[in-house]
């Protein structure tokens, strides 16, 4: 049987952290701006530490396992 907790994780947590589509911090004009479709390579290093802290605190952590078959 396979393990697809971090797959799931890393899919959900890679959508919703994409600089630009849902929020960027730092935004070009204010701390944070929402939907505004556009990134910089400082909102880039800022949400790749998010995703990789909040990645690992959910899979070894928390433990999120999904067994399929």
């Amino acid at each position: 049987m396979a393990d697809w907790g971090p797959v799931v994780v890393a899919v959900i947590l890679f959508v919703l952290l994409s600089p630009g589509l849902m929020f960027q911090v730092p935004g070009k004009t204010r701390f944070v701006e929402f939907g505004s479709m556009g990134t910089s390579g400082v909102a880039i290093l800022v949400h790749a530490v998010l995703f990789c802290g909040l990645f690992a605190v959910l899979v070894v952590a928390v433990g999120i396992h999904v067994h399929a078959g």
